[in-house]
């Protein structure tokens, strides 16, 4: 991932709006939601959702199919996957092993952070 690529996504995660939708659809994984009931859990009118929508779109953090009448959303968990291992690539200087404290200490699942020897886990 490039610096201009994930501050683009930075960016459009930098509304409280959208970082709510997003995890949202995070939370409803490859089902996603369609846009009437992202509206309803969030509390937010079609018009100011469809503008957030279209922001998170743009950044490729959303995809959204066409479903009749109505358009279903769904966070790119392959993409925010991405932004992760692009953010802890050079955890401790690329030596992820000399952060056990602080992987210890962390909520983040290690499915998701660099993997770290397996000599250093046992």
């Amino acid at each position: 991932m490039e610096n201009q690529t994930a501050t683009h996504i930075f960016e459009s995660l930098s509304s409280g709006i959208r970082l709510d939708a997003f995890r949202l659809l995070v939370k409803h994984g490859h089902a996603g939601l369609v846009a009437g009931e992202i509206g309803a859990v969030l509390d937010l009118a079609p018009n100011k959702l469809s503008f957030h929508l279209k922001a998170l779109t743009h950044a490729g953090l959303v995809s959204v199919t066409q479903e009749g009448r109505f358009q279903r959303y769904r966070a790119n968990l392959p993409l925010m996957l991405e932004l992760i291992a692009y953010l802890t690539a050079e955890c401790c200087s690329g030596k992820p092993e000399e952060c056990l404290d602080a992987r210890a200490a962390s909520c983040c699942p290690d499915t998701v952070l660099p993997p770290v020897s397996s000599t250093l886990e046992s």
